[in-house]
């Protein structure tokens, strides 16, 4: 770079800054920039031309008007003309007013491009070289279309100097960041691949960063770097300090690029060539026979350069995953940093442990730290770390250490930070359920969890432990016991109050044989938390009632002495009132066995996968795939329990709460949210009277709610769908693959109308439908009015049409 001449001071410039910093108040400071832009101003304006020192001296006074945040609304042009001048000084300064002052869409652009061009062309290397800045500072999308095809010819030419081509590969990667689509790929590619065998380091380092950033969208082009960086970094790895003198900082050689080149290997598997393998191989055990040598200098810079190979280097070897030797002694390498003083050490740590944890030859490796582990999740002051090192038990943990790491993260969660509260309750429920080998073990770590952080127990983790009990004979009766034990605490959460309540409902009669636990006991308990919960558990225990008429008919007088009550019967929320009503009519009229057939228990559910661990995964983000990998363990484990998750049974009696057919005169009740992906329980008990309690969609809440994981229901035979019309007027009358046709009813003395829906279950437009009504015989003088069905019907969508009839 030219070295600035002592006459190039700019003497007035000083003055100015002197007199601005001497300015003793705000307006004082005002006061004299207005100054100085009304001389600028009469200067730039008047007769007599400035000469180049003038003009480069007046627009560094309006950058440093700028700089301190006052507004520039003149001088650009004048800028714009010291690109012009053939002085480096002056040529400087207008470059720097522009890459501050100039915005993309100003109207100076095409006269700075074409000033540009001509210092591109000049071959003068310090003008190249500020032409390039200038173009990567702005990064215009009309500066790409000017120059993209331009600056890859600078940089493979033969001719280029070093600062040049360091210059034109960071502008190049600048652009194509900006707009990638501007940057042509061609045969300069695998010309700028060999700049890695470069003489000079800051081209090598400049050419890593453009290659790494082109290859992740073009990997074949680039595929020949991986020999040359592998080359390039078992020299700088082998190399003494003293050998880069350079580039040697804190007496680790080319810390930068190294870093650079164990990133670019990342964008590829392992080298197929042997000898290519074998080199990066050695390089890379260097890296780590090196990280045990004692420091060759106490200051933090040494360390920092020297951990920043290493933890790319560990990287490297957990993407190849290839390496049983290496990926052990990563493990080793990390264990050491897990007690290190340094709190970002411990945390990258743990987040890399996290990811080996994932690979069958370092898993076990990993184990060997667990008590480290649960030290730092016990003694960590930085939250970060300590949800890290929960992260990594998570990660770790197997058939063979499941409980101890459960019990740590219950134990932990009592204290936790409640911005991670609620991660630690799902990846406890889903330790909890995948390593059970005894379920009565599940059932208490799950309501425990309820019990520690009951708030942060979402719908998917107790929706999911009603379903395994239901499923499971084995663990109902001491579900049914723990659970009206939990609900003796003086105070216990809400969801608490759910799971005994559905439980119960379903299994209370199992311990009802126990005088502790006897029926009255059972509704006394449930009944002393019903003023003190939400409107959804008071329907979901309402339900509850109506169920232990059926299972305990000694309780029938007293539930049906809680259903008339005026506080229920005249409830202001229509869903509690509704069942109020229905639950004491069924209860009142109907016989034992229509007792018994409506509310029977509920049949086990179908597997389907886990909603827990879909809800982890959407809650940790992209990144955190690899850690939540649910095939990381051997193939011993594979059949282990939690890998498919229970979803709601379809029964073919249409649920009123479903009304994708408009299939029920009265007004629906009010069901809880269903959760996205549709395979999770919904309103416990919310069928009415003439349809038994259904924990999940309808075939046609499945034909509303398709989903990519939707198991779509059995479609009954069209005889059992008519039959059901013998005892009600509404229903699904017809359903295949392609559509689904439902009929409601409804008389007033001689006179009926019934309602056809057509659902069209495809994800094309149904075109030309045409529907039509046989009547055989004298039928035909009764149809007062058919409206027929549009021809055109999109997907997924519904229409209706009525028959009025005498």
């Amino acid at each position: 770079m030219p070295a600035v001449s002592k006459g190039d001071g700019m003497r007035g410039l000083a003055v100015f800054i002197s007199d601005i910093r001497n300015c003793k108040s705000k307006e004082a400071e005002i006061k004299r920039i207005n100054k100085e832009l009304a001389n600028i101003r009469s200067k730039f304006k008047g007769d007599k031309a400035l000469d180049g020192y003038s003009k480069k001296k007046y627009v560094c006074k309006l950058l440093f008007i700028f700089l301190l945040g006052h507004d520039i609304d003149f001088g650009h042009m004048e800028a714009v003309n010291l690109l012009s001048s053939n002085k480096y000084t002056e040529k400087q300064i207008g470059y720097l007013f522009i890459s501050v002052l100039v915005n993309s869409n100003s109207e100076l652009i095409r006269l700075i491009n074409n000033a540009i061009k001509n210092d591109l062309a000049s071959r003068n290397p310090t003008f190249m070289c500020l032409a390039l800045h200038c173009i990567a500072n702005v990064g215009s999308r009309e500066m790409g279309e000017a120059f993209a095809a331009d600056i890859p010819r600078i940089l493979v030419a033969g001719d280029s100097m070093d600062s040049v081509k360091q210059s034109a590969a960071l502008c190049l990667l600048r652009l194509y960041k900006a707009s990638p689509d501007l940057v042509p790929m061609g045969e300069w590619t695998a010309r700028v691949v060999h700049l890695l065998n470069d003489q000079h380091m800051g081209v090598v380092t400049a050419a890593v960063s453009l290659i790494t950033c082109l290859c992740k969208k073009n990997p074949d082009d680039f595929k020949t770097c991986i020999s040359l960086a592998v080359s390039r970094l078992s020299r700088i790895v082998s190399s003494a300090s003293t050998d880069l003198q350079d580039y040697t900082y804190y007496f680790v050689p080319a810390p930068w690029l190294s870093v650079k080149l164990l990133r670019l290997l990342q964008c590829y598997p392992p080298p197929e060539d042997a000898a290519v393998k074998g080199r990066l191989v050695e390089c890379l055990e260097t890296v780590l026979n090196k990280a045990q040598e004692p420091p060759k200098s106490k200051k933090v810079q040494h360390s920092n350069a020297k951990n920043a190979i290493l933890f790319e280097t560990i990287s490297l070897i957990i993407h190849y995953d290839s390496e049983p030797n290496l990926l052990v002694r990563a493990c080793n390498q990390l264990g050491q940093f897990l007690q290190h003083r340094e709190t970002n050490l411990r945390y990258l740590a743990l987040e890399s442990m996290c990811t080996l944890a994932s690979s069958e030859f370092s898993h076990e490796a990993v184990k060997t730290h667990i008590d480290t582990v649960i030290n730092a999740l016990k003694t960590e002051r930085d939250v970060s770390v300590r949800q890290r090192a929960a992260d990594l038990l998570y990660a770790m943990c197997d058939r063979s250490n499941a409980k101890q790491i459960v019990s740590e993260m219950l134990r932990y969660l009592e204290t936790a930070d409640y911005a991670i509260r609620e991660e630690i309750v799902l990846k406890v429920a889903i330790l909890a359920e995948k390593y059970a080998v005894d379920y009565s073990w599940y059932v208490d770590t799950i309501l425990n969890l309820i019990r520690i952080a009951g708030d942060y127990v979402s719908e998917e983790v107790w929706y999911r432990v009603l379903q395994i009990v239901t499923n499971r004979d084995d663990v109902q009766g001491y579900a049914a016991k723990t659970v009206f034990e939990a609900l003796q605490a003086p105070a216990c959460h809400e969801n608490m109050v759910k799971v005994g309540g559905y439980i119960l409902g379903e299994f209370g009669n199992l311990i009802a044989g126990d005088p502790r636990s006897s029926p009255p006991v059972q509704f006394s308990l449930l009944h002393s938390k019903f003023h003190l919960c939400s409107v959804a558990t008071r329907a979901l225990l309402l339900s509850t009632y109506i169920k232990f008429i059926n299972l305990f008919p000694e309780t029938k007088a007293t539930i049906q002495g809680v259903l008339r009550a005026g506080s229920q019967l005249r409830n202001a929320d229509v869903e509690l009132q509704q069942r109020a009503v229905e639950y004491l009519t069924l209860s009142s009229v109907a016989s034992t066995d229509v007792l018994a057939t409506v509310l029977e228990e509920m049949p086990p559910f179908p597997e389907r996968e886990s909603s827990i661990l879909a809800k982890l995964k959407r809650k940790k983000g992209p990144g955190a795939a690899s850690a939540l990998d649910e095939s990381r363990r051997d193939t011993s484990n594979s059949d282990i329990n939690g890998g498919v998750e229970p979803a709601p049974s379809n029964v073919s009696t249409p649920s009123p709460s479903a009304d994708l057919l408009g299939l029920r005169a009265a007004p629906p009740p009010a069901a809880p949210p269903v959760p996205a992906g549709g395979n999770l329980l919904v309103d416990v008990f919310s069928d009415g009277p003439t349809s038994q309690p259904s924990l999940g969609p309808t075939p046609e809440e499945a034909f509303l709610s398709p989903g990519p994981e939707d198991i779509g229901p059995p479609i009954p035979e069209a005889d059992e769908l008519l039959n059901k019309f013998v005892c009600k007027n509404s229903g699904v009358l017809f359903e295949n693959q392609l559509l689904q046709i439902g009929v409601k009813s409804e008389f007033r003395q001689n006179l009926g109308r019934m309602y056809l829906f057509y659902g069209n279950k495809t994800s094309v437009q149904f075109q030309s439908f045409l529907p039509t009504v046989v009547h055989p015989g004298d039928l035909q003088t009764h149809i007062l009015r058919f409206n027929a069905s549009p021809p055109l019907w999109g997907p997924g969508k519904q229409t209706l049409r009525s028959i009025t009839v005498s």
